[in-house]
């Protein structure tokens, strides 16, 4: 189903491909709804990517379309690679950029997780 702005899920994004193991990456935590591993640009001394094991483009995607169990098990994996990566008690931050206004670089729903210093405000300026 095409998502609006985005289009429809596709299957050859490098994050469907990391699914299917035809790219590596360094693993962090996987389970039944979600793959966690180091961005490959980090941000930020910590910088770390979950991603869900369903296609989805969008938040709004995923929401809609997968099974409340996979969106509660996606989310309870991003706070549990957050607690791994042992950012709970100085903080971190979750971004998940989603269509062309955010820069979304990649059309399968992900979140970013950074830490490890402080990262200053959310948004420059307008």
């Amino acid at each position: 189903m095409p998502v609006p702005g985005l289009g429809t899920y596709d299957e050859s994004n490098v994050f469907a491909r990391i699914l299917r193991g035809e790219i590596p990456c360094k693993s962090i935590y996987e389970d039944e709804y979600a793959l966690a591993f180091h961005d490959i640009a980090p941000r930020a001394p910590i910088h770390a990517l979950v991603i869900p094991k369903t296609p989805h483009i969008s938040l709004a995607d995923f929401a809609a379309g997968a099974p409340p169990e996979t969106v509660a098990g996606f989310f309870r994996a991003v706070a549990h690679v957050a607690k791994l990566l042992g950012l709970e008690d100085p903080g971190y931050r979750i971004l998940s950029n989603m269509g062309v206004h955010a820069h979304q670089e990649v059309p399968h729903f992900h979140v970013h997780i950074f830490g490890g210093r402080p990262l200053g405000p959310m948004l420059l300026e307008a």
